[in-house]
């Protein structure tokens, strides 16, 4: 038995629960967290809802526990035990009891295990919020004393360090410790406290705990060396200091632990407040709830389509930008990849002239011909239509499922509002693909051909022999970033990224950004976009730029090819480059061109009739174009987005409570359920701190640290040198830290026990080196723990 587990005993609860018995005993860290309370139980985290009030089966948990970690043969962990006991004869501490340092490896034990412990013992005296007890037995040579100067290490000042003196009843007849315990005599800026404790005789003959404080009462009071100071010694005093100290500490660290306490609650509070509404059993609680998620919903998806959502996408376009690049990227894309091929429209022109004409030879260019060609080109118009409205239903559909996942909390009503509005979506596109139909039907019904815009035969004639061609914008920068050239020989560099700029008129790409070193201009005439295949191991998409007339289009290479990260970033280089007037490549069935091509002549009338019909054709189309173009976001928004935002906010609610049970739709997730209870339980906790926070700042009484005291007497630079000379022993060190104001993080289930006071045993140490060393810094540079040579 070690002289300090008394004292821990005679601080703590005065009950026999710590494990007794010869060599080291404390094998593992003991958090223990002392509680004024009516009732007087002893509880374990590690035994949750189970309490001990039986004190001889809390000191065979105890054993049993450092047994199940660290073995029965003497083996050490620095896995803490945390034990919580309730009394009405203690006072508020923590304290955290060590393993005492053991020199010489027994059992178990590693080879460096004085080193592992040093290192155990300084992770909890390094910390600014423990007081530590150097313990020292009177009969020893005060000056000798490792625990101080352990202590002295990380305190130099002193401001955290208390000495206790204990065996005063074994010390030689004629000697005293008075001038220490007077601080006279080797001073510490706290002072020294002397303490008797119960002998191993009285631990064998069960001595109780409270004769035995009234023992070493009766001690004080009749010394003629102690009598005087009777009222400043014993463990019912070294009690009460440790408490004022720790509530003198705690009232020191009250502003910044009440900010951070205000931020965390502040952080929390709407939080909180919301599951509070939910957690009513009322049910008028839970519609008014209800009412105001499908509130929250539909102000959402409203935010989301109108580009003002309160979380925005960094990664992505989504919602109404990406439908506004369906609208005015994607669809004049696909537009423009339906037009008709110049020879094969010139071949259909010729059979419409000549099928309109008969048997007879005509005179004149028939404008059936015209009507003809034109109503099939605008017949081919109803495939990118209809797969604009595909892509923006799909855009939609994305959209309510990103809103719905705020729901996530109610499975039930998550799911039910998606259906439902999803529901609703496509019957909206089912009226739309209707309506754009219908307009396409309306184009059909009548050629306009008084249309203010529209060519008229007269013109059309002069255009004669004259290439269509979209008129020029200028040298205005179209598109500006990033692309790697894919087609590089590996010779030259492989391949490798660049900035590119296309402009009406070029394509350039640069070194970098900063635009000031061209590699090359590539002019856009005869150009077209052809479509790479993905490769098997690429990641990248890719599109060729190739010339028609079978030229170069960059150095030695027939084609270029351009490579983009996304699918996203090549729609849009695609339809910048349709601005610009590069189109895609036609795709023909094989055989099918060169067949018809060997089969179609014109003599000159009839091709005069072609050039005037194709330049007609390429008038009106222009229109019809521009029409569509213009109607199809305008009809798409009527129909489908406004109407699907009308609907949440006036029918989704109806048909919510139509559908069913309404208040099953308010049944929380398990997942949600445990999070609802953190978070009102860590609130309620915040709320509680910050009310004994209040408390103690207004009603604690704090006595002010003593002055500053000559200490030099103690070396602190010995312990720096452990490695280059014989390592110290320890005699016991008690670590006390703030109780109770432990603040839970917002993610752990429990909170973990706080940090306590340690103790720390070992044999009686040797005389230590005195090597002084003036500067001394509050946290020694320790060498990591090896094996001693």
């Amino acid at each position: 038995m070690k002289f300090c587990s008394h004292l821990l005993t005679f601080i703590s609860v005065a009950r026999d629960f710590l494990p007794r018995g010869s060599g080291i005993v404390t094998r593992r860290p003991l958090v223990l967290q002392l509680i004024s309370s009516t009732s007087e139980h002893a509880e374990f985290l590690h035994c949750k809802g189970k309490k001990f009030t039986d004190f001889d089966a809390v000191r065979r948990e105890i054993e049993a526990e450092t047994d199940r970690v660290t073995g029965t043969n003497k083996g050490i962990s620095s896995i803490p035990i945390n034990l919580r006991i309730c009394s009405p004869n203690v006072l508020n501490l923590s304290l955290i009891d060590l393993p005492g340092i053991t020199k010489v490896p027994v059992g178990d034990q590693p080879p460096d295990i004085e080193y592992q412990i040093r290192d155990m013992i300084m992770q909890f005296i390094c910390r600014e919020n423990c007081l530590i007890l150097a313990v020292t037995p009177a009969n020893m040579d005060l000056a000798n004393s490792d625990a101080l100067k352990l202590a002295k290490d990380v305190d130099p000042q002193g401001h955290r360090t208390i000495g206790v003196i204990t065996k005063l009843d074994l010390m030689d007849k004629g000697t005293n410790v008075r001038d220490v315990l007077e601080n006279r005599l080797l001073p510490l800026r706290r002072g020294y406290v002397g303490v008797v404790n119960r002998s191993q005789k009285d631990i064998e003959g069960k001595k109780d705990i409270s004769a035995a404080l009234a023992a070493e009462r009766r001690f004080f009071k009749s010394h003629p060396a102690y009598r005087h100071m009777a009222d400043c010694m014993g463990t019912l005093y070294l009690q009460r200091l440790l408490n004022q100290q720790l509530t003198n500490h705690i009232r020191d660290t009250l502003p910044a632990l009440r900010s951070r306490l205000q931020g965390q609650l502040l952080s929390l509070d709407k939080e909180a407040e919301e599951y509070k509404c939910l957690n009513s059993d009322d049910p008028s609680r839970k519609t008014k709830a209800l009412m105001q998620l499908i509130q929250h919903f539909g102000l959402d998806f409203e935010k989301r389509i109108e580009g003002s959502g309160d979380q925005v996408d960094t990664v992505e376009l989504s919602g109404g930008a990406k439908i506004n690049r369906i609208f005015h990227e994607r669809f004049p894309f696909e537009l423009v990849k339906m037009e008709f091929d110049e020879k094969e429209l010139r071949r259909e022109i010729s059979y419409a002239i000549k099928n309109i004409h008969g048997i007879r030879t005509g005179l004149f260019t028939p404008d059936m011909a015209f009507e003809a060609i034109v109503k099939k080109q605008i017949v081919k118009l109803k495939v990118p239509c209809l797969k604009c409205v595909d892509m923006v239903i799909q855009e939609l559909i994305n959209t309510v499922q990103q809103c719905t996942n705020k729901l996530e909390s109610f499975p039930k009503l998550r799911e039910e509002t998606e259906r439902i509005v999803t529901t609703h979506i496509r019957e909206r596109e089912s009226q739309a693909k209707d309506q754009v139909l219908l307009s396409l039907e309306i184009q059909l019904s009548y050629i306009n051909t008084n249309h203010e815009d529209f060519i008229g035969f007269a013109n059309a004639q002069q255009k004669t022999n004259q290439t269509s061609k979209k008129p020029s914008a200028g040298n205005q920068v179209i598109l500006k970033g990033w692309l790697t050239i894919n087609n590089i020989s590996l010779i030259k560099g492989g391949a490798k990224e660049y900035w590119f700029m296309l402009t009406a008129e070029s394509l350039s790409w640069f070194k970098d950004d900063e635009e000031k070193e061209k590699k090359y201009m590539l002019p856009l005439d005869n150009l077209k976009v052809r479509d790479i295949e993905k490769g098997f191991m690429s990641s990248k998409h890719v599109f060729a730029i190739f010339n028609t007339e079978q030229r170069n289009v960059y150095k030695d290479y027939r084609h270029l090819e351009l490579a983009c990260d996304t699918q996203d970033e090549m729609d849009s280089w695609k339809a910048s480059l349709l601005r610009a007037g590069v189109y895609p490549e036609k795709t023909t069935v094989d055989g099918e061109g060169s067949a018809q091509a060997e089969s179609f002549s014109m003599d000159p009338q009839l091709e005069r009739q072609v050039e005037t019909i194709r330049n007609l054709v390429d008038s009106y189309m222009s229109i019809i174009y521009k029409s569509i173009r213009d109607l199809m976001p305008k009809t798409i928004v009527h129909l489908v987005i406004n109407n699907v935002r009308e609907f949440i906010h006036s029918g989704l609610l109806a048909q919510l409570y139509s559908s069913g049970d309404q208040y099953s739709l308010m049944d929380e997730s398990p997942e949600q359920a445990l999070r609802r209870e953190e978070v009102l339980r860590i609130h309620t906790a915040l709320k509680e701190a910050l009310n004994i926070i209040t408390d103690i700042s207004t009603s604690t009484i704090s006595t002010p640290l003593p002055p500053p005291v000559d200490n030099s007497w103690l070396h602190s630079g010995s312990l720096h040198r452990r490695y280059l000379s014989p390592p110290l022993s320890v005699q016991d060190v008690f670590i006390i830290t703030p109780p109770h104001l432990v603040v839970v993080p917002k993610k752990h289930p429990a909170p973990p026990a706080p940090s306590l006071p340690i103790r720390l045993e070992a044999p009686a140490p040797p005389v230590s080196n005195s090597i002084d060393t003036t500067n001394t810094t509050s946290r020694p540079k320790r060498v990591p723990p090896s094996v001693p040579r």
